[in-house]
């Protein structure tokens, strides 16, 4: 512990000892009860706390806190972080000096009051002119493994991956669009620990390890976005996954009405999956429990309850590029599908549909803000050198595939036509001059759209799916949930305008 540092408890700034700070935490101890003990550079109070019976609290129960000031320490950040609710572990992260480094993890007794603890202590200022920083933190314990032979099945992966690291606790692997008796070339291995994950990922990262003969690729799964409890009772569309490309939404809605006439108001299909949309939340929870596990055209399908997002909120995150929870009641039901899974590097996203028909939907991308000081060093940059999920829209993504590939940048064409009630529509027509003398020598949508903005999109994401088909273009997802890739996706101003 560093000789001196700074209190600054209630906005003083005196110096205090190592032995005043030591003081101080021993004093914490004793009022709380809870033990602290120092290893591999953290701090841990609690973990469990006295009296604790049973398992860990589960998954979402835990915050991550940034920008704490380096001489701030748990005597002064465990009162404040107990106003939202009992800690089961507070770990700060230490550096040799006896300073933390800046940030913390808070670990609740529940889901609730870790989301109260970021609702009240988000941009909390916990020293006049000092302002912490307070979100999720979600431990995650899967990866994703790519470049799997297509031909293994789940029970070989899974004996393999449990062969080769320590704490598999399952694999999850998607069957291939074309061809149901192969996967996709790619599963995600789930570990009984972020520990065991983390060392798992070790092992197999360098690039060098193989799999019945295969380099594999390895990397962290994204992890799925929580939906509190209470915007999931309200859900009234089913996730449908698995489906028979040839596979119609008329036969999907013939299926899904079977146990209820007229319960289903609409379905949207794209590739291998869908959304049925219901008129009634019983109807869809009763469908769910029946349709799980059927067979449609041959096909075993598997079938959840969808995840919605918040219209307002999701806008704004779109605009401001920053997090934000799900409201209460503007929950909307956003059109979105399923895509693919990359094998690395998060290409550009596949269709989702825009009010039934293909719309652009890049991957959702967990962003956050940052403020922007005055006196901040900046370095110019190209576009092309970041990673695509810097990107969030499809024309952009057409653009870096094309540089990546050491292409010509795509060209556009515009062109219009008028509705019968008047209205001008537009459609754009997409070459791609290294490629335009081969199968196809341009991509156009068979629909038109009423905004120069939703055209242009519709358009790349079309040649995008068209590259995929082709071959001339691997759609390569990290592993989130598929579903949520484009459920989640806000279409705010395209949900209101139609296409044609």
């Amino acid at each position: 512990m560093s000789e001196e540092t700074i209190d600054g408890t209630n906005g003083c700034s005196k110096v205090r000892t190592g032995t005043q700070n030591e003081a101080a935490l021993l004093a914490l101890m004793e009022k709380t009860g809870y033990n602290m003990v120092q290893e591999n550079g953290q701090r841990k109070f609690g973990g469990p706390p006295p009296g604790w019976e049973g398992p860990p609290p589960p998954r979402g129960c835990e915050v991550f806190v940034g920008k704490i000031p380096r001489d701030m320490y748990e005597d002064e950040l465990v009162p404040v972080f107990e106003r939202a609710g009992k800690i089961y572990e507070f770990r700060l992260m230490m550096e040799f000096s006896g300073e933390n480094r800046g940030y913390a993890f808070v670990m609740y007794t529940t889901k609730e009051e870790a989301q109260l603890a970021i609702r009240i202590l988000n941009n909390y200022e916990i020293r006049p002119g000092k302002f912490i920083g307070v979100c999720v933190s979600l431990d995650n314990c899967r990866l994703f493994i790519g470049a799997i032979p297509k031909e293994k099945k789940k029970e070989e992966i899974l004996d393999e991956m449990k062969k080769v690291t320590e704490g598999v606790v399952d694999v999850i692997v998607y069957p291939s669009a074309t061809d149901k008796t192969k996967n996709r070339g790619f599963a995600f291995v789930e570990y009984e620990s972020h520990r065991a994950a983390a060392m798992a990922r070790r092992k197999l990262i360098p690039g060098t390890f193989q799999l019945w003969g295969h380099t594999i690729q390895v990397d962290w799964a994204d992890p799925e976005k929580e939906v509190d409890e209470e915007t999931m009772q309200r859900v009234k569309v089913l996730y449908v996954r698995n489906l028979m490309i040839s596979t119609t939404e008329e036969t999907i809605k013939a299926e899904f009405n079977k146990f209820k006439p007229g319960s289903v108001e609409r379905v949207k299909k794209l590739r291998d999956y869908a959304f049925v949309h219901f008129f009634n939340r019983e109807d869809a929870v009763a469908a769910m429990s029946v349709m799980n596990g059927k067979c449609i055209d041959g096909a075993s399908i598997e079938v959840t309850l969808a995840k919605p997002v918040n219209k307002e909120n999701t806008w704004r995150q779109h605009l401001n590029g920053q997090i934000s929870p799900n409201s209460e009641n503007l929950i909307v039901f956003a059109n979105k599908e399923e895509s693919h899974p990359k094998i690395l590097g998060k290409p550009p996203a596949l269709p989702a549909r825009l009010n039934g028909q293909h719309s652009p939907s890049p991957p959702e991308i967990e962003r956050c803000t940052y403020p922007f000081f005055p006196g901040t060093k900046l370095t110019p940059i190209s576009m092309y050198s970041l990673k695509s999920n810097h990107f969030n829209s499809a024309v952009m993504h057409l653009d870096y595939y094309c540089n990546k590939n050491n292409w010509a940048p795509p060209e556009y064409y515009l062109y219009s036509t008028t509705s019968q009630d008047g209205k001008v529509l537009l459609v754009y027509k997409i070459i791609i001059p290294a490629i335009a003398n081969g199968s196809q020598s341009y991509f156009m949508p068979d629909k038109l759209c009423t905004t120069l903005e939703d055209a242009k999109e519709l358009a790349a994401q079309f040649t995008l799916l068209h590259l995929e088909c082709k071959g001339q273009y691997s759609s390569g997802w990290s592993h989130r949930s598929i579903q949520q890739i484009f459920y989640q996706k806000p279409l705010t101003c395209w949900l209101k305008r139609p296409t044609y």
